[in-house]
């Protein structure tokens, strides 16, 4: 043992006491005393001990004031800590990194507990943060205790001119929104599939007629709790709906439960005002007082050329037309983002007829399964697989990538068409191509380094391609 490495477990005041193995804490953003001493731990392992940096192992992720710091205690004792950042990007891209994992060098013994522990609130902190990307570069012999964990490895690569691996641990975040709400879907409707045609369409022809019909439940917890709001959305979901089409809206009609005369009050107000904003007179319905709160919507619309959601092939460009404007809706921060109870009916309308003036070879409003479950439905329809460039998605300033990627946008239409088609005319929405459609199945992330991650290995719903209209 060298003089400096003594010099330096003194400073670290000798080993922690016994029972570090069983009463771990870990703590975000510790004091500066406790800073002090995980970079501590940091120059007895990374500089003392192994030799791969000379004098001190900071960087710019030290000074950089998204960095944040985890440190393991033990009956009042720091006795390890990792550091994670985001990969520095304007917009961000939901690529984190974590690095600097150390353990007291007296807890030999107790490194994969301390390890373990802090490796997992890492884990848990990235995707708080909103990570779909997690990286880490380790050594060689760490390599085993990062796979035992979820890791798995990518790479290879050199730190200081020493070995290393690159490993990254998945996330399931877009998969995880697909099998909450539309991986059941063949289970449950797959006998009422036709035999060919319109599977996987926002909304149906009506046979002998060029009436496009599209019908939508609003989630009754919507209902009770953000009536005016439940009501707005009944009817901007079923405009999105024939929009996706090609069709132009002719009327709805409405069914709504509601626990008091009060309640429906409130939920017919937003009602009114979408209809008046999304063009769809309300031509009829129902309504029931003294009952759980319910809202579902069916909306009818005209266009002698409906677009299929499933008209894609592989080498097809993909385009996101969105409209960026808004906000966070109260309540529903990273989950709805709305965007159209501040535009105009004209605007609105503008951004309603995009696909019908673009006759994309196929079309899919965003809505609960997010851009990239909607993007697989997309794909699973045309009997593609897809990429989606995340560097090259149009989104808001004020919206993570991650919540943008599975949050209900508001007005956004995924479209495929020939490569070198104009972007169409979107009024105050924004278009830009931002993936293709590839031979295959699922969804892959394409990140600004080239890496790619798989989001969705196969298909998202199970009703399968469609077939001939």
């Amino acid at each position: 043992m060298t003089q400096g490495t003594i010099d330096l477990l003194a400073r670290l005041g000798g080993p922690p006491p016994p029972g570090a193995r069983t009463d771990l804490v870990i703590e975000r953003n510790p004091c500066a005393a406790d800073l002090r001493t995980y970079r501590l731990l940091r120059r007895l392992a990374f500089v003392d001990e192994q030799g791969l940096f000379d004098g001190n192992d900071l960087d710019e992720r030290d000074h950089d004031a998204a960095t944040i710091v985890l440190v393991a205690r033990s009956a009042g004792a720091v006795v390890g800590g990792v550091r994670l950042s985001p990969e520095r990007s304007s917009p961000e891209l939901a690529w984190w990194r974590g690095s600097r994992l150390v353990c007291h060098p007296a807890l030999r013994a107790e490194r994969t507990t301390v390890g373990r522990a802090l490796v997992g609130a890492a884990c848990a902190l990235a995707e708080a943060e909103g990570a779909l990307r997690f990286d880490a570069t380790v050594q060689p012999a760490r390599e085993r205790f990062f796979r035992a964990l979820g890791w798995e490895r990518t790479g290879e690569t050199a730190v200081a001119g020493v070995p290393h691996v690159t490993m990254r641990r998945p996330i399931d975040r877009i998969a995880t929104l697909v099998e909450a709400t539309k991986a059941p879907l063949a289970g449950l409707v797959g006998s009422l599939r036709p035999e060919a045609g319109w599977v996987g369409d926002d909304g149906v022809p009506i046979p002998g007629s060029d009436v496009v019909a599209a019908t939508d439940a609003i989630t009754p917890a919507m209902v009770e709790r953000d009536p005016e709001w439940a009501g707005w959305c009944g009817l901007l979901v079923c405009a999105n709906d024939l929009a996706a089409m090609g069709a132009a809206g002719i009327g709805a009609l409405d069914a709504l439960s509601a626990p008091s005369a009060a309640h429906a009050h409130r939920v017919l107000s937003g009602v009114r005002k979408g209809s008046q904003a999304f063009g769809l007179p309300i031509l009829g319905g129902h309504t029931q007082i003294g009952a759980p709160a319910s809202l579902a919507v069916t909306a009818l619309g005209r266009t002698a050329t409906p677009v299929p959601g499933g008209g894609g092939r592989p080498g097809d460009e993909i385009l996101l037309t969105a409209d960026l404007e808004g906000g966070w809706r109260p309540g529903y921060t990273g989950a709805q983002w709305d965007s159209t109870s501040g535009r105009t009916r004209e605007e609105i309308a503008a951004m309603l007829g995009t696909v019908a003036a673009a006759g994309p070879a196929a079309a899919k409003d965003v809505s609960m399964a997010g851009i990239g479950g909607t993007l697989g439905m997309l794909a699973e329809a045309s009997g593609c697989g897809a990429v989606l460039r995340v560097a090259d998605v149009p989104r808001p300033p004020a919206a993570r990538l991650a919540d943008w990627l599975t949050c209900f946008p508001g007005f956004a239409m995924l479209t495929a068409q020939r490569p070198g088609s104009p972007a169409p005319a979107a009024g105050p929405a924004r278009s830009a191509v931002c993936g293709h459609l590839t031979a295959g199945s699922g969804v892959t992330l394409v990140w600004p380094d080239g890496e790619r991650t798989r989001v969705l290995d196969g298909p998202v719903t199970g009703l399968g391609r469609a077939g001939t209209p």
